[in-house]
């Protein structure tokens, strides 16, 4: 997709100079100039000296929509913040500067709730509704760097993740693929998701509602795929969608835990490997 740029702020559009005349003719009376915080008391019925002060609490009331549609006044908004999030990765041992790059370009921020939102950059998972989450930065970024292998700057053409949950790891992807697809079996977070990019024009990023067990045939085959939830075994239905060349990542049940299981194709067929231990939730077919 192109570069996502930062949305906009809103700014409440009333101001002084667009007050009624009588609120002029108030604020220039020469009683007036007492500070407005600590008015004169009335000498007459007529006199209003808080006219003023509903202007106050609209200004007040648009600062707080403001802050139920986007966190404010936290400096979340700050490439700062993830900067510091990206060189926590890096001490972490992430080395794929390209999954590092599109990890600070994504705000995590805009993608949890916003009472969550001064714990959006911690390595920590977040809770989405529905029993969901999204994965904690290091785990996103392992995975990702585990089907990118050793690419470089190199982009993937067509990359598919199972399990779009709030869409944050499909707009990460956005950075690292030409084509990404991206089905959710949850109807409530595939809408919740699809709000959640709009603003970004993510051209590249496909959502689907579908059962993710069964992938998503009509853009097969994919150079890489990434699940976000756990089952017993790697899908046949990902094999089969899984382009020669190209990498599969998936959390796998092993006894009472999780492993990162890579699986990679070649020509002769496919090779496997595990890695860390993981906690997702658990992968289950079918929609609802």
């Amino acid at each position: 997709m192109s570069e996502p740029g930062k949305p906009r702020g809103r700014s409440f559009p009333l101001s002084l100079d667009k007050l009624t005349p009588v609120a002029r003719s108030v604020a220039t009376r020469p009683s007036a100039a007492a500070p407005a915080l600590t008015p004169a008391r009335p000498t007459a019925p007529e006199r209003k000296p808080n006219l003023l002060r509903p202007q106050r609490l609209l200004q007040q009331a648009a600062l707080d929509r403001e802050r139920q549609v986007r966190p404010a006044g936290l400096g979340l908004d700050s490439e700062l913040v993830r900067a510091r999030m990206v060189e926590r990765l890096r001490a972490q041992g992430i080395r794929d500067e390209k999954v590092l790059a599109a990890m600070l370009a994504v705000p995590r921020h805009l993608f949890v709730d916003t009472a969550l939102a001064n714990q959006a950059y911690e390595d920590t998972a977040l809770p989405i509704g529905l029993q969901q989450t999204i994965s904690k930065p290091s785990v996103v970024a392992r995975m990702l760097e585990l089907m990118r292998g050793n690419r470089g700057d190199a982009m993937l053409q067509r990359v598919l993740e199972i399990g779009t949950g709030c869409g944050y790891q499909a707009a990460v992807l956005a950075h690292l693929a030409r084509l990404v697809v991206s089905v959710e079996r949850l109807k409530a977070l595939h809408d919740k998701a699809r709000e959640l990019l709009a603003p970004w024009r993510a051209d590249n990023v496909r959502l689907v509602y579908g059962d993710g067990m069964l992938g998503h045939p009509p853009n097969a085959p994919y150079d890489g795929i990434v699940a976000a939830a756990g089952g017993e075994a790697i899908q046949q239905a990902w094999l089969d969608q899984l382009a020669v060349g190209g990498r599969l990542v998936a959390p796998v049940v092993r006894g009472s835990t999780q492993v990162l299981v890579l699986v990679e194709r070649n020509d002769r067929g496919f090779v496997r490997s595990e890695h860390e231990a993981v906690h997702f939730v658990p992968l289950k077919s079918g929609t609802t």
